[in-house]
């Protein structure tokens, strides 16, 4: 599996990367995220189609967040000296849903709420953290790369892995601690579970993010060899 076939989203999940929300950069696959949140607008794109589409379209599969303002969280305004008119901030043009600065006789304002803040086109959370876990199966042997969320529980990691091996629900999920194997609570995150987040201390330390990788460890259930 390549490393772009490995961040594919098979399915709606609660959080996702910044790397998986990447994927998803044209016209006719478009999500883009704003203040922490996923926006899949390519079924709203294709309905309008239209110049408005175009900024969208460009920055497909990208944070768009300082399109807009934190305190509001509708679009950035700027004073116009000309008209003398406070309008809409718009570096990379006029986009869906954002009314023209003088009335026109085309503008309709019956489409309901903004895409922007649209939950039904909201299909889940952007982690503010990632990081890289190395998941072992110690049935087969086979090892797996994760980029997780720091936000997500362990079933919910699980749930990523399912594209690596379908049967993930049948393991027992462990780390090692202190010389022992220690079984995982599937309801807590990473950080809950007893395995810290330490690329800040590795960014102090200017060692390299890849230097250690946590280690989860698959027991089969089923397998008697494992006590």
């Amino acid at each position: 599996m390549s490393a772009e076939e490995a961040l594919v989203v098979s399915k709606k999940r609660a959080w996702y990367t910044p790397a998986e929300v990447s994927l998803h950069n044209s016209s006719s696959d478009c999500w883009v995220s704003v203040f922490g949140k996923v926006y899949e607008l390519t079924n709203l794109l294709a309905a309008k189609k239209g110049p408005l589409c175009q900024p969208i379209i460009q920055f497909a599969g990208e944070d768009v967040s300082n399109w807009f303002d934190e305190s509001t969280r509708d679009v950035k305004t700027q004073w116009d000296e000309e008209t003398s008119l406070v309008c809409p901030f718009l570096p990379h043009g006029r986009f869906l849903h954002v009314p023209p600065i003088e009335p026109v006789s085309n503008w309709r304002t019956d489409f309901g709420s903004p895409w922007w803040r649209d939950e039904k086109l909201c299909i889940g959370s952007l982690s503010q953290l990632t990081r890289k876990i190395r998941v072992v199966n110690t049935l087969t042997h086979q090892e797996a790369l994760l980029e997780v969320c720091s936000e997500e529980t362990m079933e919910q990691i699980l749930d990523r892995y399912l594209d690596h091996n379908s049967h993930a629900s049948s393991y027992t999920w462990k780390t090692l601690d202190d010389g022992d194997f220690r079984p995982l609570d599937m309801k807590k995150t990473l950080e809950e579970n007893g395995i810290p987040n330490e690329s800040d201390e590795f960014e102090k330390l200017r060692i390299a993010d890849d230097y250690y990788t946590p280690v989860v460890h698959l027991y089969f259930d089923d397998d008697l060899t494992v006590s």
